[in-house]
């Protein structure tokens, strides 16, 4: 698998908030957000290829960490990924997959993070533009969503940057069933500031809808400082 880090840190974002974790992050996806935090893994690839074994090994170093969390760009693209959550239960972790929602497979998961992305994620200017039509066909795969949300525990957390993605919430939300305490919603940004910003006014919705609030902790921290 091409894996772009393995680090050690606290989850930083959904129900998990908090939670000491080893980080175990593939490199390679099928989307483009234009507010991507990771463009290492989707934009300009990059990683180490490793093998199952050799990342169980580095997940070992840290003994402390009863949480493991597979994320990307796209862990869900990867046959591999299935054997990885395998090996993961079988040392006994809880294993969070974090996925756009776009791709199905069976594997081992105690929380599959479920992150479809809104209509602000779509690149219609990064890099010419080039990327957005395929984009906007991929991001949103409700029948893939409803599959996932039956086979496993589950969170749909959404990025919100203004007021007017709400109505995309509610919309995707309804379509796929989903109960409002299940639904999460974060504020997009790479600064302490915006997130502050637009936290304040997501926490009202969260109140009048029912739905859940996250923070990102790690930016809180550490700012943007990679392998946080």
């Amino acid at each position: 698998m091409k894996i772009a880090e393995i680090f050690y840190s606290v989850q930083g974002e959904g129900v998990l908030a908090g939670a000491p974790s080893v980080f175990v992050r593939t490199s390679g996806c099928n989307l483009r957000c234009v507010w991507c935090d990771t463009p290492y893994t989707s934009w300009t690839v990059e990683g180490e290829t490793l093998s199952v074994g050799e990342i169980v090994e580095r997940v070992r170093r840290y003994p402390a960490a009863r949480h493991v969390v597979i994320t990307g760009g796209e862990p869900m693209l990867f046959p591999e990924t299935a054997e990885l959550a395998g090996e993961f239960r079988r040392l006994g972790l809880h294993i969070t997959i974090e996925t756009a929602g776009t791709v199905f497979q069976k594997l081992e998961c105690d929380l599959m993070s479920i992150s479809p992305k809104l209509a602000n994620s779509t690149p219609h200017q990064r890099d010419g533009g080039r990327w957005a039509a395929r984009h906007e066909s991929l991001r949103y795969q409700p029948d893939v969503l409803r599959k996932l949300m039956g086979a496993y525990e589950h969170q749909l957390k959404f990025v919100i940057a203004d007021p007017a993605d709400i109505a995309e919430v509610k919309r995707i939300a309804a379509e796929v069933n989903a109960t409002a305490a299940r639904v999460v919603l974060m504020p997009e940004g790479v600064t302490r500031e915006t997130l502050a910003e637009r936290g304040r006014w997501i926490t009202g919705v969260c109140m009048s809808e029912g739905y859940r609030y996250s923070p990102r902790l790690h930016v809180d921290l550490w700012g943007d400082e990679r392998g946080r």
